[in-house]
């Protein structure tokens, strides 16, 4: 049988107690007659009825007290119910809605509880809806750019009537490079949507080997930027996606050289902990403050607000959080007083 409602179940679970407590103390005067003869003494069988307590009067007693345990038991559950059917109706006129509103102060007890737990809920669905919405914005703007700079290029060279062969050739060039921005940054949305899936089947590895590949990929760029690139690789086991890990590091070390100064320093250093392996970067560059690393994890945000330099997309520190969460990794990042970044990523163990 389907289970009743939430109210009938309390008004039942009120009732049945009370009537069955009722019916106890009204059988109670039962008892005491049918112990209260003499021993050794018998009654008339005819008076055994007219000496006791009326029969039919005990059940027409233990109706009226059904009855009123019933109403009573109805009455009560519904204004315990009360605050809940509030919570449950605003609750769902917010998600329908507005996700600004909040349930505010219901009270005390559970049900205030339970409201500032919807409330806190409420809050981080909001947030969450507001961060998909500007990471759509900034994604279009991303990739609305280049196509705009290709068209733009494309139909000044074909409207040129004094084109040459060479003019043609470097507005190729140019549109080879805007589509070659294009492709990186599609990769990199790729990679930020991979690590924001989580992690379905971990495997152990080295970190140290993971940052090593990492930093003879990017020695060429550090020399030509004439940043200086060092490691401090001890071993660091760890476990997880290998090739999502490949591109945390990528990504960290990318931020470090790009985001540096001429004649800078890179360290990439690993090391073993109790519960895992640790990979840490720091950097040289310019001054971050403080207030302002926390703001550089989100996707498309870059120090200063500087939405026009060519050389990334705001997305690199991004797909670091993205791929240290799905790892269940810890995270941790400051500004340096003397300028740059030094940012530390925790791994777990291999399960053993």
């Amino acid at each position: 049988m389907r289970r009743g409602s939430l109210r009938t179940q309390l008004t039942l679970l009120y009732a049945v107690p009370f009537l069955v407590s009722g019916g106890l103390l009204l059988s109670i005067p039962f008892a005491q007659v049918s112990d209260s003869r003499p021993a050794g003494t018998t009654a008339p069988a005819e008076s055994s009825v007219s000496e006791g307590p009326d029969v039919a009067l005990f059940g027409v007693v233990l109706l009226a007290l059904a009855v009123v345990a019933v109403v009573l038991g109805w009455l009560v559950a519904g204004r315990l119910l009360r605050p809940l059917r509030a919570i449950v109706a605003t609750a769902r006129d917010i998600s329908a809605t507005n996700l600004h509103r909040r349930l505010g102060d219901t009270g005390r007890g559970e049900f205030a509880e339970l409201a500032r737990t919807l409330d806190d809920l409420f809050a981080r669905l909001e947030a969450a809806f507001d961060s998909q919405r500007r990471f759509v914005a900034n994604a279009a703007h991303e990739l609305r750019t280049p196509l705009t700079a290709e068209r733009t290029l494309l139909q000044v060279a074909l409207a040129d009537p004094r084109a040459t062969t060479g003019t043609l050739r470097a507005a190729c060039q140019e549109v080879v490079a805007l589509g070659a921005t294009q492709e990186r940054l599609i990769n990199a949305l790729l990679t930020l949507a991979s690590g924001e899936q989580g992690v379905e089947r971990r495997e152990a590895f080295d970190l140290a080997a993971v940052a090593r590949d990492a930093v003879a990929a990017r020695r060429d760029e550090a020399d030509r930027r004439g940043v200086r690139v060092e490691g401090a690789l001890a071993p660091a086991p760890a476990a997880g996606d290998p090739s999502l890990v490949e591109s945390l590091v990528t990504n960290l070390v990318d931020n470090a050289v790009r985001h540096n100064t001429p004649g800078g320093r890179v360290e990439v250093s690993t090391a073993a902990t109790g519960s895992g392996g640790l990979v840490r970067v720091w950097n040289t560059g310019p001054v971050v403050p403080p207030e302002e690393v926390e703001r550089l994890f989100q996707p498309f945000q870059r120090l200063g607000r500087d939405r026009t330099r060519p050389d990334g997309h705001g997305l690199g520190l991004a797909i670091v959080r993205a791929i240290a969460g799905a790892h269940g990794a810890a995270l941790s990042a400051r500004a340096r007083p003397e300028g740059g970044l030094d940012i530390e990523v925790a791994f777990p163990a291999a399960s053993p």
